[in-house]
């Protein structure tokens, strides 16, 4: 599959890296790719934005929050397109982290809205990026909610999740990113504030 991911922080190179060794057709999109911070990532894999998602099957938003809809603006008309978000509208105040938006609307929802008629997905948002490409080395499969509206091209996205070692849950609709974005405070909160560290992910296990 031919994917197109918006941003080479840590969360885009490792799911660069972890698509690629399943096979996939990897494109990184950035708005220098001659960036002096970029030299250790694959030539091949680096192009602008708006190149990088010319022809790809997905894209997939791995953007800061606050650089996600001038990033979408860039990347033209994205109708019909599959589009998945793994950004989280967090803030910070005299209180610690929280969340910008999220009672009344969503930043799943925020995107769909900026990527007017794509078929946006929310995901891969509820987890350290370290771990995106090294699912498989839990020793029980670790869990990844899918929340999207569009029920003909959901598959595609749990299969794209599933391919890098996640058991892929769907979540339901694209409202359901309120629930999402929230559970990614949980990770960071039990991560860096109670000590647990990056190292862990959630998981659903059933009883018997």
């Amino acid at each position: 599959m031919r994917i197109a991911i918006i941003g080479a922080g840590s969360v885009g190179q490792t799911l660069a890296q972890g698509w690629s060794k399943a096979g996939h057709a990897v494109k990184l999109g950035v708005l220098n790719p001659k960036a002096e911070k970029y030299r250790s990532l694959p030539a091949a894999q680096l192009t602008t934005p708006a190149a990088a998602a010319a022809d790809a099957e997905i894209i997939v938003l791995a953007t800061p929050w606050p650089k996600t809809e001038a990033a979408i603006g860039g990347l033209g008309n994205l109708a019909g397109r599959i589009v998945v978000d793994c950004t989280n509208p967090l803030t910070s105040g005299p209180q610690g982290m929280g969340l910008e938006i999220g009672h009344d609307i969503s930043g799943g929802e925020k995107v769909a809205q900026w990527a007017k008629g794509a078929a946006v997905f929310k995901t891969l948002n509820h987890i350290g990026a370290a771990n995106m490409a090294t699912a498989r080395e839990f020793k029980v499969r670790p869990a990844m909610f899918v929340a999207g509206d569009d029920a003909a091209k959901k598959p595609a996205v749990l299969k794209l999740v599933g391919d890098l070692g996640f058991e892929a849950i769907d979540a339901g609709p694209l409202s359901n990113a309120r629930l999402l974005e929230p559970l990614a405070m949980l990770w960071i909160d039990q991560a860096l504030v109670r000590g647990r560290g990056p190292d862990f992910a959630f998981a659903l296990v059933k009883r018997g």
